[in-house]
């Protein structure tokens, strides 16, 4: 597996427009606009087959299920470039939005260019938005990777969502993500 690290974009970026489809619904086309919470928002890059996306999933759907009911909108997007990595195909993203129990759109960035516009790198990478739509927060899950023993808990992006949803001091240390690198066309 290789190791790629998150780019870390400033801090108070207004969150990127995109309209993508969702392959958790048959016809659903969205922007950011039409899926952002009312307390904030967290986009998620990952993909159908990255082992680090794997090590991760469960935890994810935790984080999105005790949350979403808070106010906080949460958007999956995959931007692999799927005819190098057909894995990751749109028909494989609904089939592995529906095993994982996705509660939340999981959207196709066909172009790559909301990828390059929120400068993600690796699956998973994270980027958490305000209110206001401004990012607070870019980095980890937490401090687990797959085989290096240390169980997930989510603890440094549930840290950002706590400080988002509940109005509490954000930690400014913010540790990148460490993924595998997103495909590119």
């Amino acid at each position: 597996m290789a190791r790629t690290t998150s780019n870390m974009l400033p801090l108070g970026t207004k969150a990127p427009e995109f309209f993508l489809n969702d392959r958790t619904s048959e016809t659903g086309w969205f922007s950011f606009a039409d899926l952002k919470g009312e307390k904030g928002t967290l986009v998620l890059f990952i993909c159908n087959h990255c082992p680090f996306v794997h090590h991760v999933i469960e935890e994810v759907i935790m984080i999105a299920n005790d949350y979403r009911v808070q106010g906080l909108g949460i958007i999956a997007i995959s931007s692999n470039d799927v005819v190098n990595f057909p894995q990751d195909s749109p028909a494989l993203m609904t089939e592995y939005a529906f095993e994982n129990d996705f509660e939340f759109p999981y959207l196709y960035d066909e172009s790559q260019d909301v990828a390059r516009a929120y400068q993600a790198a690796c699956t998973p990478d994270f980027f958490l938005f305000d209110n206001q739509d401004k990012l607070v927060y870019r980095g980890q899950l937490d401090d687990s990777r797959p085989g290096n023993g240390i169980p997930l808990s989510g603890s440094d992006l549930r840290g950002a969502i706590d400080s988002v949803v509940y109005n509490r001091t954000l930690n400014e240390e913010q540790k990148p993500s460490i993924g595998c690198g997103i495909k590119w066309k």
